[in-house]
């Protein structure tokens, strides 16, 4: 009788972590300080509208203790981004690739099906690389939001980190653009933009688990 209560009493213990594991969520790991973080994106992440070192790249990596790799190219599309990409993964082996993409693509006037389909693209090559990814969500282009100083996310973001279960960063970007004194023109944040952003972002990444 012992025996049958103690083989029943480890059942169920078993059940109770399984149940418990389920529940947990595993998609994001942990990025030490010291590991490589490869920031991808455009003009925003370059740091256009600040002055050399208030990137939020830079930001990052002060706050985390991560050896950030600043990749924003002014101008670039997520289309034109295509090519790039591989080479910088090759050549860093990040452990982790933030990506800040489309805006350009919007400015373009590129379909958000095609936008889609092409950060889609760098997800998956960042992700068949070994890296973790996180998608920054960019505001969608819109006159309404910005004669009313409110611009939004471009829902594009949201399905795709639900969609190649990745981690999102949303609304930082949007925060910004929305305050005037945060920006430097209407799609650029100048240096206190910037801080804001890294801050955002280290916020947000800590609450995932993500940044020390």
């Amino acid at each position: 009788m012992l025996r049958r209560t103690c083989i029943s009493a480890s059942v169920a213990f078993a059940a109770m972590a399984l149940l418990v594991a389920c529940g947990r969520d595993t998609r994001h790991q942990a990025v030490p300080t010291g590991q490589t973080v490869l920031a991808f994106g455009d003009s925003v992440t370059h740091g256009t509208g600040a002055s050399a070192g208030e990137d939020w790249p830079t930001l990052l990596a002060a706050a985390t203790g991560w050896q950030m790799v600043n990749a924003g190219v002014p101008g670039d599309t997520a289309q034109a981004a295509q090519a790039r990409l591989p080479a910088l993964l090759a050549q860093h082996r990040p452990a982790l690739v933030i990506i800040e993409i489309g805006g350009n693509d919007f400015l373009r006037r590129r379909t958000a099906a095609d936008v889609k389909a092409d950060v889609r693209g760098l997800i998956q090559a960042a992700k068949g690389s070994g890296a973790q990814v996180v998608l920054v969500a960019v505001p969608a282009l819109s006159l309404m939001a910005a004669v009313a100083g409110r611009p939004s996310d471009a829902p594009l973001y949201a399905e795709l980190a639900e969609e190649e279960q990745v981690a999102l960063v949303p609304e930082v970007f949007s925060r910004v653009l929305g305050d005037a004194a945060l920006r430097t023109d209407p799609v650029h944040p100048n240096a206190a933009g910037y801080r804001e952003m890294a801050q955002g972002l280290h916020q947000r990444l800590k609450a995932l688990g993500i940044a020390p």
